[in-house]
Order: C-alpha cells, then structure tokens, then sequence
C-alpha cells in the first residue's frame, strides 16, 4: 500500500496551520506598533443604580478619546477606581464596539463598592479632618486604571486617568489640567 498521500496531507495541513499561526502573530505585531497612541479616558460621570444587599452600584461613565487615524476596537472593558489612594470600585461590561479615528465616544460600565470600602473611606476622611481642620473640604484623588479588551490577534489597551474631585465645587482637575499652564 501506498500512504505517500496521506504524509503529503498531513505536510499540507500543518504548514497551513503555521502559516495562519505566522500571520495572526505578524498582525498582532503590527497592532502593537510604535505610533499607536494610547487613548485618552477620563471620567465622565457616575449615576447610581439599583443597589444589592451590602453593595453600592453606579454606572461609571468613561469618555475615551482615540487620536489614532485608525479605529479602536474593544471587545469588552474593565475598571478599578481609587479614591486617596485606596481601593474603593471596581466592574467590567462585555460591551464591544469601535471608536472610530480622531473621535470620542462615551462608554458605562458599571461598577459595585462594597459598603465596608464605602464605610473605610468615610473613616479615613474623619480620621484625617481631627488632625486637619479641612480635611472634609480638601479634594479626593482619585485613581482609575483598565483596559478595553481585544478581539482576535489584537492586544488589550490599558489605560490610567488621575485627578482630583472636590465635593463642595463644581471643579474636577485631572492631571492634563494641572499640565495647561506650563506651556
């Protein structure tokens, strides 16, 4: 018997499957190439929802900016948020879209805070209003780090956003607003 054929499909089948294996890691590289900015995500907003047992729930709403002449694609999104340096909430969606090149666009994603996070935060701002008299006045900085998922060969994108909110004004700095006027 004669199984040459058989080794020439086998030969075949798997040079297809290192040439598709070559080919998502050349356009995974190229995703991933230097002159990709990273987008711009501030935080836009935070309206509440339906809370459950011990649990906060807001939705977290993000403007993500892409200054990329190309579209960004996401394929589901995560966050966590800090405020004065300790972790106060966190979510994620498996909302999935583009942004389209040289645009914004605004996405929710909600996020839980745990009543003890929301109670230890709520703490540390007494702690610190009896050793300062302004401490319930001062500004909160705030943290939030994530990344808007991938699909395909394509890599996440990670993104950080800082700044500070203070409760008793309407002012919201992030750190690009402390950079304006040292041009």
């Amino acid at each position: 018997m004669h199984y040459a054929w058989i080794t020439n499909l086998q030969y075949s089948c798997s040079m297809k499957t290192l040439t598709s294996v070559i080919i998502s890691m050349v356009l995974a590289g190229c995703a991933t190439l230097p002159g990709r900015d990273s987008p711009n995500v501030r935080v836009a907003g935070l309206e509440p929802m339906e809370s459950e047992g011990l649990e906060l729930r807001f939705a977290l709403k993000l403007r993500v900016q892409n200054p990329n002449g190309t579209a960004l694609a996401y394929d589901g999104l995560s966050v966590s948020l800090d405020l004065d340096g300790r972790g106060l909430a966190s979510g994620v969606s498996n909302e999935s879209g583009a942004i389209p090149r040289f645009s914004d666009t605004v996405l929710t994603v909600p996020v839980s805070i745990s009543a003890f996070s929301a109670i230890r935060q709520l703490l540390a701002r007494v702690s610190d209003s009896q050793s300062d008299d302004n401490a319930l006045s001062r500004p909160i900085t705030y943290s939030l780090k994530g990344k808007l998922g991938a699909s395909g060969a394509s890599l996440a994108t990670r993104f950080t956003d800082k700044g500070e909110m203070n409760l008793f004004t309407n002012k919201h700095n992030t750190d690009d607003d402390s950079r304006d006027g040292d041009t």
